[in-house]
């Protein structure tokens, strides 16, 4: 029951968290600068992003509700934190590339959160198997982004300059 109560919170919550950093600035098709962009042939379609990103923010959910249910195991908080930090770089990801246009940095910033996932999935292993077995599409998906990040960065040497950064953000203005 500990697990239901806590997926009941951890799953609406990373699913909220992603949506906001998502809505934070205009990105994919609604932002000009990107649709300006030379972008990589191995470009999924604008419409796999959200179903992409809605399934694994539910995965991760799902793996940090199971971390938080194992009342007592050692390395729980530690688990937790490592999780947190990976997530607060996911939810940096989307302003720093889409609204600040640091393409660069954008790159830099996704192998830290990889680098940072590895380690929470080795903890989160330690703790319960399967939530760092639910955490190992998302190290895909990150790690197909950084693909996709590096090849946009060699494509578009020039991109920070391409057009300003938007000023307001959708969730408030």
């Amino acid at each position: 029951m500990s697990f239901l109560r806590w997926a009941a919170v951890s799953v609406p919550l990373v699913l909220l968290l992603g949506f906001l950093s998502g809505r934070s600035v205009p990105s994919g098709s609604e932002n000009g600068w990107y649709m300006a962009l030379t972008k990589p042939e191995l470009t999924p379609p604008g419409w796999v992003f959200p179903v992409a990103w809605s399934l694994l923010y539910i995965m991760l959910g799902l793996a940090l509700a199971l971390v938080l249910s194992a009342r007592g195991a050692k390395l729980r908080w530690v688990a937790v934190a490592l999780f947190a930090a990976q997530l607060a770089g996911n939810l940096a990801w989307t302003p720093l590339f889409f609204g600040a246009h640091k393409v660069g940095a954008a790159l830099l910033l996704i192998v830290a959160i990889l680098g940072l996932t590895i380690i929470t999935t080795f903890v989160f292993a330690q703790i319960r198997r399967v939530a760092a077995w639910l955490l190992v599409p998302y190290m895909v998906w990150l790690s197909f982004a950084g693909v996709l990040n590096w090849r946009i960065a060699q494509l578009n040497p020039d991109a920070e300059r391409l057009v300003q950064p938007a000023a307001a953000s959708q969730v408030i203005g």
